[in-house]
């Protein structure tokens, strides 16, 4: 029921206060959800600033420490949470609090594991495999960005990349980067930029958040467009420790916006280092494979056929003369001692040709027909006999035998010998 009040009869502020007071204590413990827009501590409590993430409507929050701290880290400003709270009226100044009972992150976990579930179904479908993902250009004529207004991430890019290289070129896009919007634009934004002619590597970059803040780079639809893309995608969302679906996806992935410029455009100074390194890498390959074929060449002419060739020559001459001088004494030797063999045997035929025992005062008896006689029984008297002598021959005839006595032949003998 409403209070009865008139103008002529008007409630005090006290009943009215108390009245409300009334009215909201009615209401018992309710669960609010709402972002924290303002944190402050005093003593042991702490009076936090309940913003609707809607609607420009907040709400004044006391809670005590112990109670902000109970559930693990406490929530800091920014964050989502959902409240137990007791709404109370402050009477004396007619303000209105909610009292703190309990404090939890809106669906935190909840939230992770929607995420780890479309990250497995986008991984089972393969669009998060390293054999899809491009290498980046070595030298890109035009870098594609897109970034948030006015944004550091911005800075850091286009400083640390035209410091690298001078001369590379940037197309950005600048977009929302949180929020209901984001996906959206930066979508848009990475169309654009892919149908570019002259756009080489597209980088997508941010500062930082929390959870709530980069849940845009991990929507489905965002994912799937940069895996759609013709044109390499470089993810520069937050920091080490942020990991968005995006950097799954993404051809690299950097830490942070000034790692992007690093992995994305190549210094003019490392690489004229690193040419000069090379330059000096091939003269020291160069000059030592010189010097191998020079010490090479050097052992060769060192060597004594080709260092004094003439004496070379005289070597093998005098090895061919000595040669032929040994081939000349072995042929000597065995003429020699062939020449002494055939004397040898010349005289030994010589000691036993019959014509050396004729020589030496024998003669030979042949018969009529030729025959040797060896015994005066042989021969009849009066046979025509031929006496060969060593020079000469003669014939007689055989007369009558006799007998000679043995002293006579043996002084015959004796005196032939």
């Amino acid at each position: 029921m409403g209070m009865e009040s008139s103008a002529e009869a008007p409630q005090p502020v006290r009943v009215v206060m108390q009245a409300v007071g009334g009215w909201i204590g009615r209401l018992g413990r309710i669960w609010v959800e709402g972002q924290i827009a303002e944190l402050n501590r005093r003593g042991g409590t702490a009076f936090i600033t309940l913003r609707d993430p809607v609607a420009n409507v907040s709400a004044r929050v006391v809670c005590p420490i112990r109670v902000l701290e109970a559930n693990g880290p406490a929530p800091q400003a920014g964050a989502r949470v959902v409240i137990h709270a007791k709404p109370d009226f402050y009477v004396a100044r007619g303000t209105f609090s909610l009292l703190a009972l309990e404090i939890r992150h809106v669906g935190l976990g909840e939230l992770l594991a929607r995420l780890e579930q479309l990250r497995k179904t986008l991984a089972a479908e393969g669009l998060f495999s390293e054999a899809r993902k491009r290498r980046l250009p070595f030298l890109p004529g035009t870098v594609g960005l897109i970034c948030g207004r006015d944004s550091a991430a911005e800075r850091d890019v286009l400083e640390n990349g035209r410091r690298r290289w001078p001369a590379v070129r940037f197309e950005v896009r600048e977009v929302a980067v949180q929020g209901d919007r984001a996906v959206g634009e930066v979508i848009e934004a990475l169309k654009e930029l892919d149908g570019h002619p002259g756009v080489d590597v597209i980088v997508i970059a941010r500062g930082g958040g929390s959870l709530e803040d980069l849940l845009p780079f991990s929507d489905e639809a965002l994912v799937r467009a940069v895996a759609a893309a013709g044109t390499p995608v470089v993810s520069a969302i937050g920091h080490e420790q942020d990991a968005p679906l995006l950097d799954y996806v993404a051809d690299v992935r950097a830490s942070t916006p000034t790692d992007a410029a690093k992995k994305t455009v190549p210094d003019v100074g490392e690489q004229l280092e690193l040419i000069r390194q090379l330059r000096d890498r091939a003269r020291r390959v160069i000059r030592g494979g010189l010097d191998r074929e020079k010490a090479w060449l050097d052992g060769m002419r060192s060597r004594p056929v080709l260092a004094s060739p003439i004496r070379e020559i005289d070597r093998l001459t005098e090895q061919v003369t000595g040669l032929r001088d040994r081939a000349r004494r072995s042929l000597t030797v065995s003429l020699d001692r062939a020449e002494d063999g055939l004397v040898h045997t010349r005289a030994r035929l010589h000691a036993l040709s019959p014509a050396t025992t004729l020589a030496r005062g024998y003669a030979i008896v042949q018969g009529p027909d030729g025959a040797v006689v060896r015994s005066a029984a042989e021969v009849s008297p009066g046979d025509e006999l031929r006496l060969r002598f060593a020079e000469d021959s003669l014939s007689a005839t055989a007369g009558e035998p006799t007998t000679e006595p043995a002293s006579a032949r043996e002084d015959t003998a004796d005196g032939n010998d």
